[in-house]
């Protein structure tokens, strides 16, 4: 079995990104993963600081968490057409990984997604998750999820108010899942 970790959220409980995370998550345990989602007040870290060795509990179960991954996803909500500090600051303590012999997310696919109350920051910031996975030696599933927050909303019982928006977030977890089970194979 492999293991897909899902990063992202706000620390609003609940909140729409934590939702879109949740979904796909689904999709990766529906395609055969076993999944941890790291949101909200988890995702309190102090600023990353490299020269800093040590690290809060947090940090250090955020830290083993993508050590022992086989797949990653991340949703971010989009502030201001760019990805939260939240999660920004949660992906930099991936740099703890540096001198693994699976360095990064190096191997790994990444799922990602951006809910924003708009087009413009939910496609800036599906962007810049994009671009961060490839920087982190990652490979970003070929689906990427950018939902505009002011169309579409998610409830409580793991849905949303458009069907092919939870097609698309259940897709990116499953692509996750088969490329992780492709390279343990």
């Amino acid at each position: 079995m492999v293991n897909v970790v899902g990063i992202g959220g706000s620390l609003r409980e609940g909140s729409q990104s934590e939702r879109a995370l949740r979904i796909a998550l689904e999709g990766a345990a529906a395609a055969g993963a076993q999944t941890r989602a790291i949101t909200g007040s988890e995702l309190v870290l102090p600023f990353f600081d490299a020269a800093i060795p040590e690290r809060t509990e947090n940090a250090r179960n955020l830290i083993e968490a993508v050590r022992g991954a086989d797949g990653i996803i991340v949703v971010s909500p989009g502030y201001h057409g760019a990805l939260s500090g939240l999660v920004k600051n949660a992906l930099d303590y991936i740099e703890d990984l540096r001198d693994d012999t699976r360095p990064y997310l190096d191997g790994r696919a990444v799922g990602v997604a951006a809910v924003a109350f708009g087009w413009q920051a939910a496609v800036t910031t599906l962007d810049q998750l994009r671009t961060i996975a490839h920087a982190l030696r990652g490979w970003p599933a070929p689906l990427g999820g950018s939902i505009n927050s002011a169309e579409v909303k998610f409830d409580e019982a793991g849905g949303a108010s458009e069907e092919k928006v939870v097609t698309t977030l259940k897709l990116i977890g499953r692509q996750v899942t088969e490329f992780a089970q492709s390279r343990k194979t």
